[in-house]
């Protein structure tokens, strides 16, 4: 799954979005040359509803066509910034951007149906790449070439109010940190009374898949095996996550009477107050704040309960198989000024950020290491308007995880998975190893046909 929000103040950007735009309106459709300057299509421009991010955009293209006068950029906007129900239509139709968004479970895709220029022998001349967490650079990694460029990553944590962990009793600067406290810290909560959910979790439109799968990554687990040919969900690991969630919403009581939700349902619960713990993203806090009625100080992160791992996602951009090594070369200094120099564009100008009242001091993205990443956090902190301090469990709590990406086929093997955990949160009596055998059975028949 995607991550739910954008750390600015619009929760996500965009693409063309209609397959009857001319091909000349997404793809440049040339050799990339008008009037003595080499042309790049790119997309994920935000719509002009997100006047904020909007105006920050183009002012970063501009200052970008300053700096370079001999490139041309054009750029293309919609919602979201990829569709998937025309995604493979365009890339197939020729009518992809030159320089185009994707998200990491993208990647190999791309590349399999050849869709993607190798830029293996340009990647030299994007000045950050040595600087990005080499995790997010391998994911366009394929065969030893490169055919991508990260631009944000996410991993996901545990969000809690700090309100309801002090009326409870519980130390709200300590997240619970295994999936037996987290039960505890649910059934303290829950027994505020008055309609308090300990912990909520999705178990409907494939996000119930998405966290099982981010569930099980916690506990040490794996949807499917190395090779990418058969399912490893019918596990000692695979029966703790659906024994968990049994437990919490049987014998605890500690997760409401109300299921089948999907985001925005237990997103409104959290928001209103009545909720104690849920598994996200960090951008999910300020859609909590914003939208949802939430309070800043009330709200914080710790990292994904169990210890072992946690589920990263993120996008990036790739090029076009018919770009020009001109384009190429002017798509990979683009990247590196509207998105890659920390402190500085469209993702790390926190100054300017603040000033617009956007939420600065969130714990992610965190996509550089070293130098670049200790100077991004420092811009970061110096423009800070969030309660820093409530996210630094998560912060020190994922330097142990292992960060593992979305397994292949994932739409397709959560929707299996959301029948297993919407059936142990609905049905007392559910059979949790028939249910793990069935689901086992459906996503092998997904890989042998993938």
């Amino acid at each position: 799954m995607r991550s739910t929000g954008f750390r600015r103040t619009f929760v996500a950007l965009s693409v063309c979005s209609s397959l009857a735009l001319a091909a000349t309106a997404c793809g440049s459709g040339d050799d990339g040359t008008a009037s003595g300057k080499t042309r790049i299509t790119v997309n994920c421009e935000p719509p002009k509803s997100a006047k904020v991010d909007r105006g920050f955009f183009e002012q970063d293209v501009a200052s970008f066509e300053k700096r370079h006068p001999d490139i041309d950029v054009v750029a293309h906007d919609a919602f979201p910034c990829q569709d998937p129900k025309t995604f493979d239509a365009k890339l197939a139709g020729g009518q992809m951007e030159d320089v185009f968004y994707t998200y990491f479970t993208d990647a190999r895709h791309v590349v399999d149906i050849r869709q993607a220029a190798d830029l293996t022998p340009y990647i030299k001349e994007l000045k950050s790449y040595d600087s990005i967490q080499k995790q997010l650079r391998d994911i366009y990694t394929v065969d030893g070439k490169i055919y991508g460029v990260p631009r944000t990553g996410y991993s996901m944590g545990l969000i809690y109010n700090r309100k309801l962990f002090q009326k409870a009793g519980l130390d709200p600067d300590r997240p619970p940190a295994t999936w037996d406290e987290v039960r505890a810290d649910g059934k303290k909560i829950a027994a505020l009374g008055d309609g308090t959910v300990g912990y909520a979790d999705y178990s409907a439109q494939n996000q119930g898949g998405w966290h099982f799968t981010a569930e099980l990554y916690s506990q040490g687990g794996d949807v499917v095996s190395a090779d990418g040919k058969k399912a490893t969900i019918d596990t000692p690991e695979g029966h703790a996550v659906l024994q968990n969630l049994h437990d919490m919403r049987w014998t605890d009581d500690s997760m409401g009477s109300k299921q089948l939700l999907v985001i925005n349902d237990v997103q409104q619960m959290m928001g209103s107050g009545k909720l104690g713990m849920y598994l996200s993203a960090p951008d999910n806090i300020p859609i909590l704040v914003k939208e949802k009625g939430g309070n800043y100080k009330d709200l914080a992160l710790g990292p994904m309960p169990g210890g072992k791992g946690t589920l990263i996602g993120g996008d990036g951009y790739m090029f076009n198989k018919h770009d020009t090594p001109a384009q190429i070369r002017a798509g990979l200094k683009w990247l590196d000024h509207m998105f890659l120099t920390p402190g500085t564009g469209f993702l790390g100008d926190y100054a300017r950020a603040k000033k617009a009242n956007a939420p600065v001091g969130l714990p992610e993205p965190r996509l550089f290491t070293g130098a670049a990443d200790a100077k991004d956090q420092q811009v970061k902190k110096a423009n800070a308007n969030v309660p820093v301090a409530n996210y630094q469990a998560f912060l020190d709590g994922n330097h142990s995880l292992q960060l593992k990406i979305e397994p292949p086929d994932a739409q397709q093997i959560y929707s299996v998975l959301d029948s297993a955990v919407s059936a142990v949160l609905t049905k007392k009596d559910a059979d949790i190893d028939q249910l793990l055998k069935d689901a086992s059975g459906k996503i092998d028949g997904i890989l042998a046909r993938g």
